[in-house]
């Protein structure tokens, strides 16, 4: 039997799920825009609260940041972000210190403390990418930690419906094994795509399906997936040659393959075999928007990475490993 406090928190980590969306859609935007050294220290910006906006707090923050003058469009996209995502820090503490209140209510506890750690070094990324002024390793763990937050939260609030699928499925129960094997297959994808936009290597490949011709001859893994790069003053714009960059892309494409093959085969395999209409459904779901974020990869080449499509390509990869998670969940633990 549901009890006040348990319907209070499953509200709670709703809204949580909706903001992590908002987050992980001003994330990509804030990258996008180059606005990542927007404000060049943290948690504030040029030392406010705010993005200074007056002569006198203008002429003061340049003093204070002489290097970095201020530009107010990119200050202000990073500190949006930052607004947002301490809203929901905030609600994630709440969120772990109500479960841990209520845990003789046998609602699960573990898992709310786990997300409070994951936002918390989510949150230590997110001064280190200002620091190290935007080294890749520190800039993709910061866009790894805002999916994993985000599917943590909803990994929550599946455990928090009492929802079972009627009629068991019990023939589809064999699938949960690959389920889970899509889901670090995807992760491995969404993790090649922010190592990408870390290194600035997204336009590098201007043609389908790999890249323009002789990238073959150009492929050169010596540096493309160092973890450690040689010390720079900003990583701004990438460090990296171009054979790197490309080498880099061609990977993420090759990982695109094979994440829609293997999910496209998954997704089908679950929908031909399901009695139940509710496995129908998460199948056709997550063929829907496998379907979406092919066509949002295609046209990021073909329109030359457009700000729109190129934040739409971050949040549809969140949706997707959302599906999936619903799929894994359900065949595990609702038949």
């Amino acid at each position: 039997m549901k009890t006040r406090g348990s319907a209070n928190i499953k509200t709670l980590v709703l809204v949580s799920i909706l903001l992590a969306i908002i987050v992980v859609s001003l994330g990509a935007y804030t990258r996008l825009t180059h606005a990542g050294l927007g404000c060049p220290d943290w948690p504030g910006c040029y030392g406010m609260l705010k993005v200074p906006n007056t002569s006198a707090q203008i002429i003061a923050a340049e003093q204070a940041f002489p290097e970095r003058p201020l530009e107010a469009d990119k200050a202000w996209n990073e500190m949006i972000h930052r607004y947002f995502a301490g809203a929901l820090g905030l609600l994630i503490l709440a969120i772990a210190l109500l479960s841990i209140k209520q845990r003789a209510q046998g609602g699960p506890v573990g898992l709310p403390v786990l997300i409070l750690l994951v936002v918390i070094f989510q949150a230590a990324l997110g001064m280190w990418t200002v620091t190290m002024k935007l080294m890749p390793v520190v800039v993709m763990g910061h866009l790894l930690g805002g999916f994993t937050t985000l599917c943590l939260l909803f990994l929550l609030y599946l455990r928090l419906r009492d929802h079972r699928v009627p009629g068991g499925d019990m023939a589809l129960k064999k699938y949960a094994k690959f389920a889970v094997i899509g889901i670090f297959i995807l992760a491995a994808q969404i993790g090649l795509g922010g190592w990408t936009a870390a290194n600035y290597a997204a336009l590098t490949c201007t043609e389908l399906p790999i890249c323009q011709a002789g990238w073959a001859e150009q492929i050169n893994f010596e540096h493309a997936f160092d973890l450690i790069p040689p010390e720079k003053d900003s990583y701004e714009f990438g460090h990296l040659d171009h054979a790197s960059r490309l080498t880099i892309h061609v990977m993420h494409r090759f990982g695109a393959i094979v994440a829609t093959i293997y999910l496209l085969w998954l997704a089908v395999s679950v929908y031909r075999q399901a009695q139940s209409p509710f496995f129908r459904k998460v199948a056709t779901s997550v063929i829907f928007i496998l379907s979406v974020q092919v066509a949002l990869g295609i046209s990021n080449v073909w329109l030359s990475l457009p700000l729109s499509v190129a934040v739409s390509h971050n949040v549809v990869a969140a949706m997707l490993m959302l599906s999936l998670i619903t799929m894994t969940y359900s065949l595990k633990r609702k038949i």
